[in-house]
Parts: structure tokens; sequence; C-alpha cells
């Protein structure tokens, strides 16, 4: 075992689909290597989490407290780091995995951008999960670590989240995702296929450098219509899975120009469903203005979509900036 461990995350951007992921949905999701979150673990005599400049809580003034608040809200690193560590140790236990008698310290840091959807907290954890599975030589099985990176954030800290962001930050590249209810009850785990980012359109990602809080904030509810039947709530959760299911086939057929309508579908669907923010609504709006598709990247803040050309790229980076949006290409594979 190496003195020092280090390992990555990166952020992610749903390509289609989302949110249907928490609600028995499918989904296609790709990396964004662009970003990511590292972890340093090594040997040391007790078990110590040391923050990041998120975590400090010195500042030189008020005015330095409040810039940051408002770029990474209230919560740093230590709690999802405290949470995973407490969830690797729980499954441990339940597999009868004895546990060797040594301690670590655990270093993070994260250039994702906050609070605009493309999963910082989970790549934190993940990071974190991987670099406890080496410290401790402890092996999970790859289908299994969405699932324990979950529980870490929705049972232990009350964060809701779906599956989606952690399969990608798990396996990575591109992943078409089924959440079909009967695998999840009998085996405990979705049906996940990787797929190849050489299929896919150009794609760009727009995120709002005002430090958004993402569009769902203010939740509209949609769990609790869902889960006594609602309806409009359970048909558009089937439409967006249809979408990916839809999305899969073009791609895969090789007509990866009609990625673009499906795309809009889905955010036509979502706006549909849900009240979002006049900001998130603009990002969305000004890209079909220039030609280019757009939706969500996760829950606001960030959107994703297709451009057809260079010049159609230059546009698109001239009508964000008017927003306050930086526009990036993802990144999606390490060779890319």
């Amino acid at each position: 075992m190496a003195s020092i461990i280090e390992t990555f995350a990166y952020a992610r951007a749903g390509l289609i689909g989302n949110p249907s992921d928490g609600y028995y949905g499918k989904t296609i999701s790709i990396s964004v290597r662009n970003f990511r979150a590292r972890v340093l673990c090594y040997p040391a005599a007790n078990l110590e989490i040391r923050g990041s400049a998120i975590d400090q809580p010195v500042w030189r003034s008020i005015d330095e407290l409040r810039e940051g608040v408002k770029k990474y809200g209230y919560y740093g690193g230590i709690r999802l780091i405290r949470a995973i560590i407490k969830r690797f140790a729980d499954y441990c236990d339940e597999k009868g995995i004895r546990l060797p008698k040594r301690n670590c310290a655990l270093e993070y840091e994260s250039d994702i951008p906050g609070r605009v959807g493309l999963a910082g907290s989970s790549a934190i954890i993940t990071a974190t999960l991987r670099a406890l599975m080496q410290f401790y030589e402890v092996e999970i099985p790859k289908e299994i670590q969405p699932n324990i990176i979950l529980q870490s954030e929705r049972d232990e800290l009350g964060i809701g989240a779906g599956l989606q962001d952690r399969v990608i930050q798990v396996y990575e590249n591109m992943v078409y995702m089924d959440f079909d209810r009967e695998l999840l009850q009998t085996r405990g785990y979705g049906h996940y296929e990787p797929m190849d980012p050489a299929l896919l359109p150009n794609l760009y990602i727009a995120y709002d450098t005002r430090l958004s809080e993402g569009s769902e904030v203010f939740h509209n509810n949609i769990r609790e219509r869902f889960d006594r039947g609602d309806p409009e709530v359970v048909s558009a959760m089937k439409k967006f899975a249809q979408l990916a299911d839809e999305a899969r086939r073009v791609l895969l057929a090789g007509e990866k120009e009609k990625l673009a309508d499906l795309m809009n579908q889905n955010f036509d669907l979502r706006s549909s469903l849900y009240k979002l923010r006049k900001s998130d609504l603009d990002l969305v709006h000004y890209a079909r203005l220039v030609g280019a598709s757009s939706k969500f990247a996760g829950s606001g803040g960030a959107v994703i979509g297709t451009y057809e050309d260079e010049r159609m790229l230059r546009r698109l980076r001239e009508v964000y900036a008017k927003l306050g949006a930086e526009v990036i290409i993802p990144q999606i594979t390490a060779e890319n």
C-alpha cells in the first residue's frame, strides 16, 4: 500500500432522462473531467479529516464570511467525508469485513463549481470512498458503490438525491442507466450500460458564475405527488425514461443529429412539471435563440446542449457572457 493515496472523482452532467433517476426511470449521463474533486489519504496516529478553505472557521472580516457563504453555502466537505466514512464502516460490518487496525488522515480539495448542479458534493464523497477502499484494502463491487455514496448523502445527511450522479461518478465516461423498480428491489441496483462517447454530437455546458442555488431548491413536492400516484407526475417520469431510451437508440444508430430535439423535449417536459427560476429559464432560452439545444445538466444553474459548428459555439459564448455564464466543452474521457 502506497504511503500517500491520491484519488479523484469528476463533475457530471445529465445528458437526458433526468430527473427520473429518483423515480424508477432511465437516464444517460456523462463525466465532465474539466472539474474534479481530489482526496489525499495517508497513515496517521488518529483518524483525521483536514478541511479545505470551504471549512475554515476563521475569517478576516464579515464581508469575507458573506462571500464564502455565497460561494459555498453554509456547509463544507467535512460532513460529507464523515458521512461516507460511517457508511463505509457500516457496509464492512454488514459484510463481515474486519478492517485493519490503522488510521488515516484525509484531505480534500475541489474545483467543481458550487451550487450549480454539477454534482460537486457527491464527487467529494466518491473520491473519499475510493481512498478508503485503497487504504483499508477493501473491494466493493462497482455496482454497489453508488448505493453506499447515495446512502451517505440521503440517509446520513438528509440530502435529497438519486442514483444517477453516483453511478456516473463511479463508472465514468458515458453511461445509460435503467433504474427499474423490480431490479432495485430485488438485487439492489439498476442496469448500468457504458456507452461510447464518440457517438455523441458536439456538446457544450454553460453554468451560472453568479452562484445559483439550483432551480428546485424550493422543491415543488414532486416526490409527494409521485408517491401518491399523481397521474401527471407518474406520466412525466415515464416520458423522461422514454426519452433516454430513444436517445440511446438514435446514438447507437448513428443518428446523433436527433439528440438535440430529444434534449429540448426533456427540458420542456421538466418546465411543465416544476416551478423554475427565471435565471435558469434564461440559460435555456438564450441557447435556443442561437439554434442550440439546451436542458438542465442537473437541478439548475448549469445546462447542457448540442451545437452545430464553431460559429454557433461563438454565438453561445457571446449570449451567455451577457448572463454571467461560462461555456465549456465537456471532456468526457481521459483521452478527449
